[in-house]
């Protein structure tokens, strides 16, 4: 024995034969194990695969999707100084004025705000503007004629020779535009575009005094180093100027880093997925060792040390994880050809799909992590099996403060879910955050199935008919599966129900209701002149004139006296930069609305005598830009120095319909400046609402109407399509929960063949057996499915409130129906497992059962 006991511990291929030949009669049952893992491996793969072809076509798509070696944009006019160097730069140049306008198709005399763009040159440079037929995309420029996004030419039924009206100049469509650089599905849904030539941009009569009009200049050069360099050069100007530019190398950088947070938020679904994994893993080896117990007690016996057994178990859970990860990355691979179809509309570049040995080798090392760090916890408890159990099978689990490696492995767990969530959502805190939200429901789903056995136990009814007392004494017997399946059924419930809940939470922040006298049509870039006759055609087509809005916009120059120049060369003041990049759109009135609450400060409605100007700042925009109560804030207003002095705060109800602003102005300061007005009306129903918009559009070309109603169609449909990439991804979490669910089920049927056998023994009828399993499969399922539904309300409702800012509201029909599928689900999985037990003759139970 000595000798035997010398050459076991040094001789690794020994532990490998035997952790083989002790598999021969496990393997399946050892697969079912890891097979938990099986789909988030797979999630992990695709989505890494993914990303890393992402990044390979966007950097070898940047230049397609800018178009050009460099961009230069301005939503303001150019100064003459600007204009001359702005022509003096680049080998070739091209310009676009592009702004949001409504267009008129008689044929079917349907109106649409779109985004016109006025192209002069030969832009793009790289890429094209892909049309059919080909040719409008390149000979549109020359004509009277333009190009029409297909969505545009979908809703309208119009075809490539149809007329189109924009402002004042009816033009014929020569292409539908099927694609443009930069642009995507969603986009092109939002703001359909239609490009017209540069030279009809003044007759179109839309490019008054106070449009809004976007101005883009690009450029190629012969040779694009050169870019770099010159915008080190002119980039100075370009600030002082409030010029924007982008490089290709800067289109690769943003591009990259907004798909970049598109991956990691994939990521962490399949990280949910592969967590759900895990506690299939944990549980299924917790089941595997107690039953390995006689064969352990045995090894030990004949002189294998604990460690020894240890590594043995070990090995073959390193084997089948290995095999289970190759598995998932084979599959991984076959899901990365599927997720560029399913995310098409929101990406603005074509997806390849190649293999990425890279991911596959993350995906398999990770897999096999997987399944050491969650297999470590009941493997530990290997160690303490000692040779008396060969005549007293018992299995005792260690508590964590006798047996302190317990303890590290939990550390080990944490650590490596801390660690894989900050890779993912690059933030220590939001990291801890998520971690901090998978304890709280692994905590409060042990706590419920240790409350639902001390209740058990303690209230047990045993005034009760047999069949029931039976059923619940099962939820607290030895070998009982009421935590593990408590804990993975709730959790799958939980991120289904969540999945659901947020859906939801989302389409209500969209939808207007249509009671009452809400309004639903908003018509905006009304000059002064034209505001009375705006109301009057309003009101002679029976509408009314919900509100009438003035708009100034303006730009702050000055904050606590230090300018945006300021705040750049010193990054100790506390100003933000932020404050002086974007354009403000502001209005001035004497008092607040129904959407509006001071929350901090004075509302002061008019200039004071001594000719103090307060404003007021919406809460999150002041916090954004560094501003407190009582600093002073200089605006540029076209040219125009007011300063002004911040004296309230307030919270602003961005879901109501109706004109918010970020920062509104007393009476008595900007009657006399330059500045439009928004109007909103209500319009019954969609014949009245086309006819309305016909009227203005014809008699005011350069006034845009929105129709919400339209809007939210289109809204809608974005969320359908966000709603099924959620869903696609999260389909790998509740699959993996099924797996969960199925294969702890199954496992428990080797805890329950020798309790059932014994029943059958005794004189217990099928029937009655059947019943009994239904009955303890049913107070676990809707147990587990209630929390989980418990914990998806909790989470959100957070979700809602913190993230959303909008009230939650949730439909309780779903939930109900959730709760009984899964509860249904459960048992009919734990019948079926039944089946195999109640074929088995009573005389097994002499047997014994570990060959079953």
């Amino acid at each position: 024995m000595a000798n035997i006991n010398s050459n076991m511990r040094v001789n690794v291929g020994w532990l490998f034969k035997m952790a083989w030949r002790d598999s021969r009669r496990s393997r399946s049952r050892l697969f079912l194990f890891i097979s938990s893992i099986i789909l988030g491996i797979a999630a992990l793969v695709a989505i890494y695969s993914f990303g890393d072809n992402l990044k390979k076509d966007i950097d070898a798509q940047a230049a397609g999707l800018l178009g050009a070696d460099l961009s230069i944009s301005s939503n303001k006019p150019v100064s003459e100084e600007m204009q001359k160097l702005l022509d003096s730069i680049g080998d070739e140049r091209s310009q676009q004025r592009s702004f949001a306008s409504m267009v008129y198709f008689p044929k079917s005399q349907g109106t649409r705000l779109v985004q016109v763009k006025a192209l002069e040159g030969d832009f793009p440079y790289y890429g094209s503007l892909e049309t059919i037929p080909v040719q409008g995309g390149k000979n549109f420029r020359d004509s009277q004629t333009v190009i029409v996004d297909k969505t545009l030419m979908l809703q309208f039924n119009a075809a490539v020779g149809d007329s189109l009206k924009v402002g004042e100049v009816t033009f014929k469509i020569a292409g539908i535009l099927q694609k443009a650089p930069g642009q995507t599905g969603i986009s092109a849904s939002v703001a359909p575009v239609v490009y017209i030539p540069f030279k009809y941009l003044e007759p179109t009569g839309l490019s008054k005094k106070g449009s809004r009009i976007n101005s883009q200049y690009f450029y190629k050069f012969k040779n694009a180093d050169e870019v770099e360099k010159l915008i080190k050069r002119i980039e100075p100007r370009l600030d002082k100027a409030d010029l924007d530019y982008q490089t290709v190398e800067g289109q690769k950088r943003d591009t990259g880093k907004s798909f970049e947070d598109l991956t990691r938020f994939l990521s962490l679904v399949g990280f949910v997925a592969l967590l759900l994994g895990c506690i299939g893993v944990a549980s299924a080896i917790h089941i595997y060792i107690r039953e390995k117990l006689a064969t352990i007690a045995i090894l030990r016996c004949m002189g294998v040390k604990a460690y020894q057994a240890f590594l043995i178990y070990l090995i073959q859970i390193v084997g089948i994880g290995f095999i289970g990860s190759v598995i998932g990355a084979f599959l991984g691979t076959i899901v990365q050809q599927i997720l560029p179809v399913v995310l098409k509309d929101f990406l603005p570049v074509e997806i390849s799909v190649i293999v990425s040995w890279t991911a596959i080798l993350q995906g398999v090392l990770l897999g096999i992590i997987i399944s050491i760090l969650f297999a470590l916890l009941p493997l530990v408890s290997v160690r303490n099996i000692s040779p008396l159990n060969t005549l007293r099978i018992t299995y005792h689990e260690t508590s964590l403060f006798k047996d302190p490696v317990k303890w590290i492995v939990y550390l080990l767990i944490l650590i490596f879910i801390i660690g894989f969530s900050y890779l993912q959502l690059n933030s220590w805190r939001e990291a801890a955050f998520f971690t901090g939200a998978v304890i709280f429901a692994f905590i409060i789903l042990t706590a419920t199935a240790s409350l639902l056995i001390w209740m058990v136990r303690k209230f047990f009814p045993v005034s009760w008919s047999y069949l029931w007392r039976q059923g619940l004494a099962n939820l607290f017997r030895p070998h009982n599966q009421t935590l593990i399946l408590i804990v993975s059924i709730g959790l799958g419930t939980a991120f289904i129900s969540t999945l659901f809940l947020v859906q939801d939470i989302l389409i209500n922040r969209v939808t207007i209701s249509a009671s009452g006298n809400q309004p639903n049509m908003v018509l905006f870039d009304i000059q002064t002149n034209q505001k009375e006759k705006v109301a009057v055609i309003t009101k002679e087509q029976g509408l009314p004139v919900i509100s009438e809005v003035p708009i100034v916009t303006m730009r702050i120059e000055e904050v606590n006296g230090y300018t945006a120049a300021d705040v750049k060369k010193d990054s100790t003041l506390k100003v933000s930069r932020r404050a002086f990049n974007s354009e403000l759109r502001v209005t001035y009135r004497d008092t607040l609305t129904t959407s509006e609450r001071i929350t901090k400060g004075k509302w002061i409605g008019n200039i004071t005598p001594n000719g103090v100007v307060n404003v007021s700042l919406e809460e999150g925009y002041a916090n954004r830009i560094h501003v407190n109560i009582g600093d002073t804030i200089t605006f540029n207003v076209q040219g125009a120095l007011i300063q002004t002095v911040v004296s309230s705060f307030r919270e602003v109800d961005w879901n109501r319909i109706q004109t918010n602003f970020r920062l509104v102005f007393p009476t008595g300061v900007l009657e006399e400046a330059p500045q439009f007005h928004v109007m909103m009306t209500r319009v019954p129903d969609s014949e009245t609402s086309a006819k309305f918009q016909k009227v203005i559009v014809q008699e005011f070309p350069n006034i845009s109407v929105i129709d919400l109603a339209l809007v939210l169609s289109v809204l809608d449909d974005i969320l359908k399509k966000i709603g099924f990439v959620i869903q696609f991804m999260a389909a790998f979490s509740i699959i993996t929960g099924l797996v969960v669910l199925i294969a702890s089920v199954l496992i428990s049927k080797y805890q329950r063949i020798q309790e059932s056998v014994l029943l059958r023994t005794l004189g217990g009828s099928k029937k009655q057996i059947l019943i009994i399993t239904a009955l303890e499969y049913f107070f676990l399922g809707a147990l587990a499915a209630a929390t989980g539904i418990f914990l998806s309300l909790g989470a959100s409702w957070a979700l809602a409130v913190y993230t959303f800012k909008t009230s939650f509201n949730p439909q309780t029909s779903p939930l109900i129906l959730l709760f009984l599928l899964i509860s249904a689900l459960t048992v009919i999985i734990g019948l079926i497992n039944s089946r195999g037990i109640l074929n088995r003759p009573p005389l097994e139970v002499l047997r014994g059962v570990d060959g079953i």
